[in-house]
């Protein structure tokens, strides 16, 4: 099967599709000064807005890694996140506490969904 990388950087790529797979990038805030709900919400939007590019959508996501800065905001990202997935479309999912590439981030997305199909 072929690979297939889009929005590449010399570093990266922001989407890698393998087959009917899709990888996403780790996808943070649009506004890395806004409060945990709020950055939840804009990662969210980013990972939608990525998977619409690739050919698929949120109900075909396979799992998501979530990793926030303090374990302190998990119930305030989950109450953004419960509101967000779908009923019957859940992922597998963990959430760990991480050190961030910026102290502002307080939350990155880690996302495998399946390609919808035609």
């Amino acid at each position: 099967m072929s690979i297939k990388r889009i929005d590449s950087t010399p570093r990266m790529s922001r989407i890698v599709e393998h087959g009917n797979t899709i990888y996403l990038c780790g996808q943070t805030a649009k506004d890395a000064t806004k409060d945990i709900k709020e950055q939840t919400v804009t990662t969210l939007e980013k990972v939608e807005e990525l998977l619409e590019k690739a050919g698929s959508d949120k109900k075909h996501i396979l799992s998501v890694t979530i990793y926030v800065r303090d374990m302190k905001d998990f119930a305030a990202m989950n109450e953004v996140w419960d509101a967000w997935v779908e009923d019957g479309y859940q992922p597998a999912r963990a959430c760990v506490e991480a050190r961030m590439a910026r102290p502002e981030l307080l939350v990155e997305m880690s996302v495998v969904a399946a390609k919808k199909e035609a």
